[in-house]
């Protein structure tokens, strides 16, 4: 599966990555600067033709690409023999204006974004299910096996096992989904509350805390899920057992369950097998079942609880393309705030993922979602690639050296000063990225490798 997942992820990833070198041909050529060539992967060229003085090719490593410049390689033929200034010769990268080479420069990110747009209206346009639970919440600081890992924000606040969230910032709330992403994106910022407790209306304000792990918020809820079997995985102590989808789990070992958290919890005080108590049909049926081990540790009987499930709006193609640049501008403003989060002390081995992980998490999300079905697996890699192209765009406008934000500041300060650029500089300035960039790459491989192996 791990090798399944590495394939499918190098085809996801490669395919941003081309989005991106597309964006930077077709402005070259929009602006009259010649590309020398255009590959699809790094490394020997295994297939392509030239066409228009650009020379196409598919190279042997499947990772990424690269746009070759006419006149590239003149920034360093200019530094090594002294030369004052960058020749600019016609149809050059350099020989063309400072505007110029800032549009070809920002034609990349600027691509990435309209992708991630396009791929997000295809996602609303052709609809999706969403798998969340009721907007019901249980606190985790009550049971054992959670409260160490999550904080007591909602404890604290006032909140109780059993509220409903119906609202947070006088914003519905319809199901356990929302809730986790408004308190996701809102680490260090106050959220009002409203509950329905009951027959009362309640309101409640609550910070929550910064994950340094993941760079999120979290306030130390859990869904409230009705112990209600979902589904039973084969060869499971609950298949053999003869629990069934649908079952209601109705004790364990002679205790009540109330909720999945209530009989995750339970399951952990035993020992050896289990009495479990289901409700099929309106009549009860005992069965007995020895838990097996997770890779965690936990035991488990191999039952997932049932979700509920909600269809998204119906929405024609203009209505569809409305809402992806919405969500397309809503993640970058998430990715931006993200970003700052990287100076509030997170761990950084954690929340910053390298090629290796990328390439990972894109082909598992996408044989997950496969799982579920054709269009459910084209709903979570589109999704995906389109928060990693959404990523490409703010990574490649950051103001460093190498990359496209550096360059397009270089080459501001070119146009303003209305002095040609010095080789010496550039090659320095290049060189300092270049480093910046490298030691980037180092770590967050480093972060891959403790990633995959579960440290």
């Amino acid at each position: 599966m791990i090798g399944l997942n590495i394939v499918i992820g190098l085809i996801g990833l490669g395919l941003v990555v081309f989005v991106h070198e597309l964006g930077h041909l077709l402005a070259a050529k929009a602006v009259g600067i010649g590309v020398e060539a255009f590959s699809v992967g790094w490394g020997k060229k295994l297939w392509g033709f030239t066409r228009k003085g650009t020379d196409y090719r598919v190279s042997l490593i499947p990772i990424g690409g690269y746009c070759k410049m006419k006149g590239e390689e003149m920034l360093i033929k200019a530094w090594e023999s002294g030369e004052s200034t960058i020749p600019s010769e016609p149809g050059t990268f350099y020989g063309a204006t400072p505007w110029r080479r800032i549009v070809v420069a920002a034609a990349g990110p600027i691509v990435n974004l309209m992708f991630a747009a396009l791929a997000l209206s295809v996602v609303w346009f052709a609809g999706f299910t969403i798998h969340t639970f009721e907007n019901r919440i249980v606190l985790a600081s009550e049971y054992g096996n959670y409260n160490q890992v999550q904080a007591r924000v909602a404890t604290d606040a006032g909140l109780e096992t059993g509220d409903y969230v119906v609202a947070i910032n006088d914003e519905p709330i319809e199901h356990y989904r929302e809730i986790q992403q408004r308190v996701a994106q809102s680490p260090n910022q106050p959220l009002l509350f409203q509950l329905r407790r009951g027959d009362r209306q309640l309101e409640r304000e609550l910070t929550p805390q910064l994950n340094r792990e993941t760079g999120a918020g979290q306030i130390g809820i859990l869904p409230w899920v009705e112990p209600v079997v979902g589904s039973v995985r084969p060869g499971s102590g609950a298949r053999l057992a003869g629990v069934q989808p649908g079952d209601r789990i109705v004790a364990i070992n002679g205790q009540r369950v109330k909720h999945s958290v209530d009989f995750t919890d339970k399951l952990q005080d035993t020992s050896g097998y289990v009495q479990l108590k289901v409700m099929r049909n309106g009549e009860t049926q005992e069965k007995q079942i020895t838990p097996a081990r997770s890779e965690d540790g936990r035991r488990e009987i191999g039952i997932s609880f049932q979700p509920i499930q909600m269809s998204s709006p119906d929405l024609g193609p203009v209505g569809a393309l409305a809402t992806g640049i919405r969500e397309t501008g809503n993640t970058v403003v998430l990715y931006v705030r993200g970003l700052g989060m990287l100076f509030a002390g997170i761990d950084l081995t954690q929340a910053l993922a390298g090629p290796v992980r990328i390439t990972y998490i894109v082909g598992e999300v996408a044989t997950e979602g496969f799982t579920l079905g054709i269009g459910a697996g084209f709903t979570a890699v589109f999704n995906f690639l389109s928060l990693l192209s959404v990523a490409l765009f703010i990574m490649n406008l950051l103001p460093i050296p190498a990359l496209d934000g550096g360059q397009i500041l270089l080459f501001v300060f070119e146009g303003v000063t209305r002095r040609r650029l010095s080789p010496k500089l550039v090659y320095r300035y290049q060189f300092i990225g270049t480093v910046l960039i490298l030691s980037l790459i180092v770590f967050a491989l480093f972060s891959d490798i403790l990633f995959l192996t579960g440290r």
